[in-house]
């Protein structure tokens, strides 16, 4: 089952024996399992959330998702109620869920109101980009289900994990590179993240320094502005389809061209749910971050 696509320079950094290795040293890694068994009752709106409930052993318990809900790859054969930010009241409620676990965020507010005062259960998980908040979302999702037990082992694991990548991390990095994450770049215009953001987190518990630092959260920035930043590495989802852009074009790209990621062609494109969901996953995400950026060192 492959779970990762990460690349530098357009090579693959991770061989498959690696990965599988990887995962299996993190040991809480999502283990192909039924969902949507015959009692499933429970609708996860969160990618984060849904990985959650298939790592504590309750993927049966799965009626349905949302689009962001991508992984485990088993998860994709069931019903899509819609993006998790553009929910519709009549979407949601249409699968009959005995209960909603929704990530904080979801929405929008009023298709929320509407779907909290129907007659179904439900709780909010709640969001962060840190070990800690991580713990928390299992915390609420086990307590939801009802296997407290099994989320306080996977939340000390996650902890502990969480911990070792980011300590292997810092001693990689005695010179820290400056990385600039690149959300999209529709119309030739550069979405990048500043504080704030699960990208900016990664990007620091994987050892680099984020090069955006002027602005809170996902904005548009300008020529100048990415000139200024003098990222080392563009780090971008690894998006398919009309989202896609290539190499040879990112670096055409007049904000970007005269950058030290530009002359040294050096981009890094990862899975977004791996990258930003901060679920279950998010030791490995620092791993492979930091291991890409940095070498297998230290």
């Amino acid at each position: 089952m492959r779970v990762l696509n990460l690349r530098r320079n357009g090579f693959a950094l991770f061989g498959s024996l690696w990965l599988a290795a990887l995962l299996a040293v993190m040991g809480y890694a999502v283990s192909a399992q039924q969902v949507g068994g015959k009692d499933a009752d429970v609708l996860s709106l969160g990618g984060s959330v849904t990985e959650i409930i298939v790592a504590l052993d309750q993927g049966h318990r799965l009626l349905a998702r949302d689009t962001t809900s991508s992984y485990p790859p088993e998860v994709q054969d069931l019903p899509d109620v819609g993006y998790v930010r553009a929910l519709s009241p009549e979407g949601v409620l249409s699968v009959g869920p005995g209960l909603i676990l929704a990530e904080e965020g979801a929405g929008p507010p009023e298709a929320l109101d509407v779907i909290r005062n129907a007659d179904v259960a439900f709780a909010e998980v709640p969001a962060g980009f840190t070990a800690q908040a991580i713990a928390d979302k299992i915390a609420v999702i086990g307590d939801a289900l009802n296997v407290p037990d099994r989320a306080a082992t996977l939340a000390s694991k996650v902890m502990a994990d969480m911990q070792a990548a980011s300590d292997r991390a810092s001693a990689r990095a005695d010179q820290p590179m400056r990385v600039m994450f690149v959300l999209s770049t529709q119309g030739g215009r550069i979405m990048a993240s500043g504080t704030g953001t699960g990208a900016d987190a990664v990007i620091r518990l994987a050892g680099g320094v984020n090069a955006v630092t002027e602005f809170q959260g996902y904005k548009q920035i300008g020529d100048e502005a990415v000139g200024t930043a003098a990222p080392d590495v563009i780090l971008m989802m690894d998006h398919e389809g009309d989202h896609a852009v290539a190499d040879d074009e990112l670096f055409a790209m007049p904000a970007i061209r005269l950058t030290p990621a530009a002359e040294a062609r050096s981009v890094l494109r990862m899975d977004g749910l791996l990258l930003l969901g901060f679920g279950p996953r998010t030791a490995q995400a620092v791993e492979d971050l930091s291991r890409a950026l940095y070498g297998d060192g230290a």
